[in-house]
């Protein structure tokens, strides 16, 4: 006789996900330029402050790819994770 494997079908199980994002998006401002990153220099690092959802008013580092200024709105899909700081900039303005 064969053995039975059984497989437990963890799909259906409640709060076995890790999804980070309330399917919200939310809309960010940009404050500052902080400097270039980014293997050939093509993503821009930038500090946004939250303006909607449930961390309004939050100053955060975003990583943006594409052309960027200060002032232009961003619509963000989490913002619970954090850009890294940038090696050798230590906070000041480019």
């Amino acid at each position: 006789m064969a053995k039975t494997q059984k497989v437990n079908d963890k799909s259906q199980e409640k709060g076995s996900s890790t999804k980070l994002t309330t399917g919200q998006a939310v809309n960010a401002q940009v404050e500052e330029f902080v400097g270039r990153t980014g293997a050939r220099g093509e993503v821009t690092q930038v500090k946004v402050k939250v303006l909607s959802g449930s961390n309004v008013g939050r100053s955060m580092r975003r990583n943006v790819k594409g052309a960027i200024k200060v002032g232009d709105l961003l619509t963000l899909r989490e913002t619970e994770i954090e850009a890294r700081r940038i090696k050798g900039n230590r906070g000041r303005s480019v």
